[in-house]
């Protein structure tokens, strides 16, 4: 099997082709035209007057008509056939060549300077050729000057020095060929990289004005006067306007003027605003593109809308949680229930002290439950203070061990420096209350079993609570904070959940951390400036 031509490609079918390369070649083929009818029109007015023909004058007629109508030809071939551009220019170069060079014969061959006509075909068909096809037209336009030269030093004794000029004119055509085909690639490198990031930047468009047009916020574009000069639906929805490109927002907006002088004047604060207008509240919010000559984007936001969805968000929530509270509420008064029923009809005292023991215990389960939603009523009303770690924590820790029955040695406290944290008091304890039962509930009964570890860290202090049990299940951990989840079947599952929402409402964050063998809960707080 032969293997293909090497340069086969350059003649190939190529649907790349843009078409900025076939209106320049129909452009060119125009300007073939021209001058082929005006070389015809010349000779048949004036004759040999101008040195055009002087040396066969039919022969440079003949050339032109033939030239002309070939020229017609490609014209036709050109509306019709829009394939194979590099074999369609070769054959349009391979015209000029030929016909030129009989033109430069028939008028007494270099003298007569037609020659420069080669250097106008090669220029040209170097703007859209690859650089090798360019290169062969130079290439076969110098041997045909060098031809026509031989031509005339054979038969008509011509002095061999003429062939400086026809060597300079072939070096004009590689020199030109080069520099214009390599200058042309760029251009046609830097169109097509502009066509790509044209179609780019239309996708973007598209995809914004979409994404603009199905916001559920306003958003428009407001220039230097305040007026309107974009918009979105949903901005006209809000505003409750007609037509709004052109309107100046002020006259729409309670309030807006005010602002808007302030914005302009550089006032960072105002640039939000809070208002109603009919019986909607909305917030305004205003972002600069630029400089102070750049246009405004301008959101507008309905807080009714987001008011009335936190609301109902709060009613879900309510929902699930009553329905919790009311499953955790029916196992112990079951219980209560039970144990009463059987109290009623037992006549043992070890057992009615059995039955009053799980009485007594089922009611302070409820105790705990109610107390700990009462604690969630309570988290919105912090009232943070100043707590000097180093001396409340050490008091704190006497208290839960004597209300909690430990011995002192199994909690121990480790603080390198003396810190403070903004929290409210009855918050942090409510937390380290529930952290540390947890961890003595399952932590080793040894001293230092449980330890308390201080660190600061810039502007935070990092409590942490570290028991030596066995840690915290891989598989529970998604559930850890989530409400009325326990694996203590005594216990209500608020008590994580309780101490998490009382970290975030002093500006502080309740995490596990699961990073060693036993449970490690940390507790990001605010540190505290000294007084």
């Amino acid at each position: 099997m032969q293997p293909p031509p090497r340069y086969s490609g350059l003649f190939a079918r190529d649907p790349r082709t843009p078409d900025s390369f076939w209106i320049s070649l129909r452009y060119f083929n125009y300007y073939r035209m021209v001058l082929a009818a005006l070389f015809l029109g010349i000779t048949a007015f004036y004759d040999d007057a101008l040195n055009l023909g002087s040396h066969r004058l039919g022969l440079f007629r003949a050339v032109c008509a033939i030239y002309l109508a070939l020229a017609v030809m490609f014209h036709s071939v050109l509306r019709h056939l829009k394939d194979l551009f590099n074999t369609q220019l070769t054959a349009h170069l391979a015209l000029d060549v030929v016909a030129i060079t009989l033109l430069m014969f028939a008028s007494g061959g270099i003298r007569s300077g037609l020659g420069v006509m080669l250097l106008v075909a090669i220029t040209g068909a170097a703007l859209v050729a690859p650089r090798r096809l360019a290169i062969l037209y130079a290439a076969l336009a110098a041997i045909a000057l060098l031809l026509e030269q031989t031509y005339w030093v054979l038969r008509f004794d011509a002095p061999e020095a003429n062939y400086l000029q026809p060597a300079l004119l072939a070096m004009g055509g590689f020199a030109g060929a080069g520099v214009v085909s390599w200058l042309a690639q760029r251009v046609a490198a830097n169109e097509s990289l502009a066509r790509e990031r044209g179609r780019a930047l239309q996708t973007q468009l598209r995809v914004n004005q979409l994404v603009i047009a199905d916001m559920q916020d306003g958003v428009l574009v407001l220039d230097r006067e305040g007026r309107v000069a974009q918009h979105n639906p949903q901005a006209q929805r809000l505003l409750g306007a007609g037509a709004l490109r052109g309107t100046e927002l002020a006259r729409l907006v309670p309030g807006f003027a005010a602002h808007w002088r302030a914005w302009r004047e550089g006032e960072a604060a105002a640039a939000r605003l809070e208002t109603e207008l009919q019986g909607r509240g909305l917030r305004l919010r205003m972002m600069a593109t630029g400089d102070a000559e750049q246009p405004t984007v301008l959101f507008v936001e309905d807080t009714t809308r987001a008011r009335e969805e936190a609301q109902q968000i709060k009613l879900a929530a309510l929902g699930r949680l009553t329905a919790n509270i009311a499953h955790e509420i029916r196992n112990p008064l079951s219980a209560i229930s039970h144990a009463a029923e059987l109290l009623d009809e037992e006549q043992r005292e070890r057992e009615r002290g059995r039955l009053t023991r799980i009485i007594h215990d089922n009611t302070q389960r409820l105790e705990r439950l109610v107390s700990n939603v009462l604690q969630l009523n309570r988290r919105d009303r912090a009232a943070a203070e100043r707590v000097p770690l180093d001396t409340w924590l050490p008091a704190f820790v006497e208290d839960f061990c004597a209300n909690e029955s430990v011995p002192p040695g199994r909690i121990v406290i480790e603080m390198a420096q003396p810190m403070a944290v903004s929290f409210d008091r009855e918050h942090l304890r409510q937390v380290l209350w529930n952290l540390l039962r947890n961890g003595l509930r399952h932590a080793r009964a040894e001293a230092g079993s449980v330890r308390i570890v201080l660190n600061a860290f810039g502007d935070q202090v990092e409590l942490n609570v570290i028991d030596n049990g066995p840690g915290v299940a891989r598989s529970i951990l998604g559930q850890l904070f989530e409400p009325f989840f326990t694996t203590d079947s005594k216990g209500t599952g608020l008590g994580l959940y309780l101490a998490r929402e009382l970290c975030a409402a002093n500006d502080g964050a309740l995490e596990y951390v699961d990073d060693m063998q036993g449970a490690h809960f940390r507790v990001l707080c605010r540190e505290a400036q000294s007084p």
